[in-house]
């Protein structure tokens, strides 16, 4: 087995696993780390087959994560149910969620043509597909439904960035000391957003992009289709500017999508979503950096977060 670089090795024991999951006289002929995972190791897997073609896999490892077998348990789950409906994501080939043959908890899938593309050219093409695919993903009626949607905050650990308009993020911590809404619950990704969606970028002249996967279903959970669009909305503002988080909730109802009734109720799932990032804008903000995009250092995303946070809050106003 030749390596892309040392950092691509497999681990003995998972390399092992992953061999009795290859077709009969195929072996992995390379490996390569996948940049942009925040929890999870990914790495390519290029596998040589005796005729001397090739096919690639995708081997996501979570290393000393905290639920990993939650995790990976929901990922296959989801993977095996969007078999065959349309829904572009990988195909599970294997998985060893509590690590009982590999080192790590892992996952062995198919791997997706195209790439994520983070950049600011383009993106009122992509705004639309993206907006459509999340329509599709809560179309889906799941025979068994996925687990209840988490909160990723509460009011009293959202940080407020320093020199943020003070006033608009107390009222925005207010919203969220209510309870919940009522909705009606639907299948979520959880963590649609641009990092998460593959786009073929090299079609012909005259097709412009379109979508050929979408990544990580870990989180999949049951819940307002509002949670879905508020996430992607927040990743919109971060990368590229608060009016296209404010577009993107547009742009779902245009495909189709339905969203609470009650501005009051949609501006608590938006709130909800932008507040929950407070926590972890390093974290959110590095991969990004690393795919190329490195003026959105944590103080430039931090200053993005406020200024959506108070657009939020302005909206309502």
């Amino acid at each position: 087995m030749t390596n892309h670089d040392e950092a691509a090795a497999v681990r003995p024991l998972t390399l092992a696993w992953v061999s009795r999951h290859l077709e009969v006289g195929e072996r992995i002929v390379r490996t390569e780390v996948l940049q942009g995972g925040i929890t999870a190791e990914m790495r390519r897997l290029t596998i040589g087959g005796p005729g001397g073609g090739t096919r690639d896999l995708v081997l996501r490892t979570f290393v000393n994560v905290e639920h990993a077998e939650d995790w990976l348990n929901r990922e296959a789950g989801a993977l095996t149910l969007l078999t065959g409906t349309g829904v572009p994501a990988p195909g599970l080939v294997a998985v060893d969620p509590a690590a009982a043959h590999c080192e790590y908890p892992s996952l062995l899938m198919t791997h997706l043509a195209g790439r994520t593309v983070l950049d600011d050219e383009g993106l009122e093409t992509r705004v639309p597909l993206l907006a459509r695919q999340l329509v599709a993903i809560h179309a889906l009626r799941p025979a068994e439904r996925p687990r209840e949607y988490v909160a990723w905050t509460t009011a009293d650990t959202v940080v407020t960035p320093k020199g943020a308009d003070a006033a608009a993020w107390a009222a925005a911590i207010d919203v969220i000391r209510r309870p919940a809404p009522r909705y009606e619950g639907r299948f979520l990704h959880r963590d649609f957003q641009p990092g998460n969606v593959l786009f073929d970028v090299s079609p012909p002249e005259s097709a412009g992009p379109r979508i050929t996967g979408v990544v990580d279903w870990a989180a999949t959970s049951w819940g307002p289709t509002d949670l879905d669009v508020a996430h992607c909305s927040t990743n919109l503002a971060l990368l590229h500017g608060p009016p296209w988080g404010l577009r993107f909730a547009e742009a779902y109802e245009e495909a189709g999508g339905v969203l609470a009734a009650a501005a009051s109720e949609r501006l608590y799932w938006q709130v909800r979503d932008g507040l929950a990032f407070s926590e972890e804008v390093q974290l959110v903000a590095q991969p990004w950096r690393e795919a190329g995009r490195a003026e959105l250092t944590t103080r430039a995303v931090e200053e993005r977060l406020d200024a959506y946070v108070t657009a939020l809050m302005d909206a309502l106003g």
